[in-house]
C-alpha cells in the first residue's frame, strides 16, 4: 500500500513537475545576443497569446451558433441550452481562479499548448452528443481547458513586455477575443448554415488541434530561464517590488491581491459587463435570427461586425488610457461604457436597418472590448503587484465568469418563459432580457466610475 501511493506521489509530483517553469539559468553577457533573443521571441510570444488565444476562442463560442438549429430540432430547450452554457462558464470561473495562481509557477509553453488540445477534444466530442448530461459535462470541462488561456496569455505577456509597455501589449492581445468571436460568428456560422449543427463543433476542434500545435512551436518560457535578464531590466523600465514586510513568496504575494478593495470593486464591474458580453456573444444569433428576421450567415456577419470594432476598441483603449490619460484607466472606463450603452440601445430600439444595426454593432463591440480589456484584467495588473499577475487575473476572473454564468442561466429562463409555439412555429419576445441586458451594462459603469481616484501601483 505504502509503495502504491509512493508511486502516485511521484506520479503527481512529475505531472506537476511537466508544467512547471525552468530555473533561472547563468544570464547571458553579450548584449547583441540578448537583445536579438529578446526581439525574436517577444514577436513569437504576442503571436502565439494573441493569435492562438483568438483561434482556441471558437471553442468556447460554438454553442451560440448551434442554438437555433438545436431548439428547432427539438433536441434542447432554450433553458437546457442556458443549462448547458452555465456549465462551462462555472467551471471557466472556477478554473480561471485556480489556474491564474498555477500560472505564475508554470511553463507556458506546455501550460497553454495542453490546454488548447484538451479544449479542441471536447468541442470533437460535443459533435456527437445530444443527450443533456453528457453535454453539460462536456461543455464544463470544455470550461475548464479554457480557463488556462487567458491567464497563460497575461503571464506571458508580463513576462515578456515591460512595465511601461504594458497597456499598449494588453490592447493588442485583448483583440483575441475579438479575433475568435469573429472567426465563430462568420465562418463557424456559415459552416452550420451548410453542413448542420455538429459542424459547429467539429470546426473550432478542428482549429483548436491546429492552435495547440502552433503555441508549443511559439512559445517560449520566462526570459531568466533562457540566460536573459528580466524584459524590465532589458528594457530599463524599473519599478518598486519589493515584497511586504512578512510576505517571502510568491504565494504570498498572491495572497496580498484580496485585501485591496479595489480588486473586489472591479471584480464586481467586470461581472456585470461580462453579462452583457455573453449575452450578446450567446444569444446575439438567436435575437437577430427571431426578433430582426436574419438568416444565420446574416446575423453571424453582423455580430462579427462587432468583433471587427472590438478589435480597434481594445487597441485603442490600451494606447488612449496609456498616453492620454497618462496610464489612468477610469476615464477610458466611462468613455467605453458610454460608448457601448449607445450600441445596445440602437442594436435593441432602433429602426430594423442593415446600417442602423451596423452602426450599433460598431458602438457596442468598440465600447464593450474596451471595457472587456480594462475590466476584465489590464485595471487588475495595474493595480496588483507585478509578479503575481496571474493571480490577479484569477480573482478578476472567477466572478467574471459567474456573472457570465448567471447571465446564460437568467437568459435561457427569460427567454423561453416568453417564448410561445403558434402553429409549430416558436414566437419570442425578448423584451424582459434586454432590459435585463441593458441594466448590466449600467451597472457596470457605475462600478467602474467609483474607482476615479484608484491609484496605480508603481
Amino acid at each position: 500500500m505504502t509503495a502504491h501511493k509512493d508511486r502516485e506521489a511521484a506520479l503527481a509530483r512529475g505531472l506537476l513537475g511537466f508544467f512547471a517553469t525552468g530555473a533561472d539559468q547563468p544570464q547571458i553577457t553579450d548584449q547583441g545576443v540578448i537583445d536579438r533573443l529578446f526581439r525574436q521571441n517577444r514577436v513569437k510570444v504576442m503571436l502565439a497569446i494573441t493569435l492562438g488565444y483568438g483561434l482556441i476562442y471558437t471553442c468556447r463560442l460554438a454553442l451560440g451558433v448551434v442554438k437555433k438549429p438545436l431548439i428547432d430540432a427539438n433536441i434542447f430547450t432554450p433553458s437546457e441550452l442556458g443549462l448547458i452554457g452555465s456549465a462551462l462558464f462555472y467551471t471557466y470561473a472556477l478554473g480561471k481562479l485556480t489556474n491564474g495562481f498555477l500560472a505564475d509557477h508554470a511553463n507556458m509553453k506546455r501550460f497553454l499548448a495542453f490546454a488548447f488540445l484538451m479544449t479542441a477534444i471536447c468541442n470533437v466530442l460535443m459533435g456527437f452528443t445530444t443527450a443533456l448530461w453528457a453535454a453539460v459535462i462536456l461543455w464544463g470541462l470544455n470550461g475548464w481547458f479554457q480557463s488556462f488561456g487567458a491567464p497563460g496569455g497575461v503571464v506571458a505577456m508580463t513576462a515578456w513586455f515591460s512595465n511601461k509597455e504594458r497597456g499598449r501589449a494588453y490592447g493588442v492581445w485583448s483583440t483575441a477575443h475579438s479575433i475568435g468571436e469573429g472567426l465563430t460568428f462568420f465562418v463557424v456560422g456559415s459552416a452550420v448554415a451548410v453542413f448542420g449543427w455538429r459542424w459547429g463543433f467539429w470546426g473550432p476542434g478542428a482549429i483548436g488541434i491546429m492552435t495547440a500545435v502552433g503555441a508549443w512551436l511559439l512559445l517560449k518560457d520566462r526570459p531568466r530561464t533562457m540566460g536573459l535578464p528580466t524584459v524590465n531590466e532589458w528594457k530599463n523600465d524599473l519599478y518598486n517590488e519589493a515584497p511586504k514586510p512578512g510576505v517571502k513568496s510568491v504565494l504570498g504575494l498572491q495572497l496580498t491581491i484580496l485585501k485591496l478593495p479595489a480588486i473586489w470593486i472591479l471584480c464586481l464591474a467586470s461581472a456585470t459587463t461580462y453579462v452583457t458580453r455573453y449575452a450578446i456573444n450567446s444569444w446575439g444569433i438567436l435575437y437577430l435570427q427571431e426578433d430582426r428576421g436574419y438568416s444565420l450567415p446574416l446575423a453571424g456577419t453582423l455580430l462579427m461586425v462587432s468583433t471587427l470594432a472590438g478589435i480597434a476598441g481594445a487597441i485603442l483603449f490600451g494606447f488612449l488610457s496609456d498616453k492620454a490619460f497618462n496610464g489612468r484607466r477610469p476615464p477610458a472606463n466611462l468613455l467605453f461604457a458610454i460608448v457601448e450603452i449607445i450600441g445596445l440601445l440602437i442594436i435593441f430600439f432602433g429602426p430594423n436597418t442593415l446600417p442602423v444595426l451596423i452602426v450599433g454593432m460598431l458602438c457596442f463591440g468598440m465600447g464593450l472590448t474596451g471595457l472587456v480589456t480594462s475590466l476584465g484584467g489590464l485595471f487588475a495588473v495595474d493595480i496588483a503587484p507585478k509578479r503575481v499577475a496571474g493571480a490577479a487575473m484569477g480573482v478578476i476572473g472567477i466572478f467574471s465568469y459567474i456573472g457570465a454564468a448567471v447571465q446564460e442561466q437568467i437568459s435561457g429562463v427569460l427567454i423561453e418563459g416568453r417564448m410561445v409555439e403558434v402553429a409549430g412555429d416558436k414566437i419570442y419576445d425578448f423584451g424582459p432580457v434586454i432590459l435585463f441586458w441593458i441594466g448590466s451594462s449600467v451597472l457596470s459603469m457605475l462600478l467602474a466610475a467609483s474607482l476615479w481616484r484608484t491609484r496605480l501601483r508603481d
